[in-house]
């Protein structure tokens, strides 16, 4: 569905409030905080359906109440190219509003998810108000900048045990998903998605990660045990 079609959508503050894993929010003076509870919506979008499709005109800042939603987008032959995942906490989406175009990629929810939807009015309205909201999304940017930068390194400059590693390791961003859970459902087929690698070669770094202690592979999930571990590995030479 359009972003522009929210057909089913209820008040943020009338539902369970989980700005607390949001970092933005806890920036804002409390008038600035009123305005955002009174106009940003919510809607429950059900597992393996689009929050948004490329092409889509951007009319709204989005942000993950609850759940888990992937960023991607399909070349001309059919293959998927998995970007970024949004766990509870993050918001997207800020780049396109900023320019005013069209959504550049595809969001799916990979399983149940609340997704808070902030319009345009209202974001422009905080860029207009709010010096905290400002510092914030430049922050906001410059990790993201960072985050796909070190993509591209792990692409092509790492081993594939250590790019499953580091890939995995960025979906804790403390920034980009702050309210992210040590637990991750998530598919060996999407891990490979997310590491550019098949889902039989994800399954064996996973192997390699578990027996490191670094995760442990769950039905449906895997639960990380060491995040910085992750973050360094295979660790310094000798050690």
């Amino acid at each position: 569905m359009p972003e522009n079609q929210l057909a089913t959508t209820t008040p943020i503050h009338s539902l369970d409030n989980k700005f607390a894993r949001t970092i933005w929010a806890s920036m804002l003076a409390p008038e600035h905080m009123q305005k955002v509870e009174a106009e940003v919506m919510e809607r429950f979008i059900p597992a393996g359906a689009y929050v948004c499709r490329k092409g889509d005109t951007v009319d709204y800042w989005m942000g993950v109440i609850e759940g888990f939603l992937k960023m991607s987008s399909i070349s001309p032959e059919g293959k998927t190219i998995t970007f970024s995942c949004m766990l509870a906490g993050g918001w997207f989406g800020e780049g396109s509003l900023l320019k005013t175009e069209s959504r550049k990629y595809d969001v799916v929810a990979l399983r149940d998810t609340r997704v808070a939807y902030m319009p345009r009015s209202t974001f422009n309205w905080l860029l207009d108000n709010s010096i905290p909201f400002n510092r914030f999304l430049l922050q906001q940017l410059n990790e993201r900048l960072g985050f796909f930068i070190s993509l591209v390194e792990y692409d092509r400059m790492l081993d594939i045990d250590t790019r499953v590693a580091r890939c995995l390791a960025a979906m804790f961003h403390p920034y980009l998903n702050p309210g992210s859970s040590m637990q991750l459902q998530i598919s060996q087929e999407e891990i490979g998605y997310i590491s550019s690698v098949s889902r039989q070669r994800a399954n064996q770094a996973l192997q390699v990660l578990e027996k490191k202690k670094l995760l442990s592979v769950d039905y449906g999930g895997i639960t990380i045990l060491d995040l910085e571990g992750l973050r360094k590995f295979p660790g310094e030479p000798g050690k």
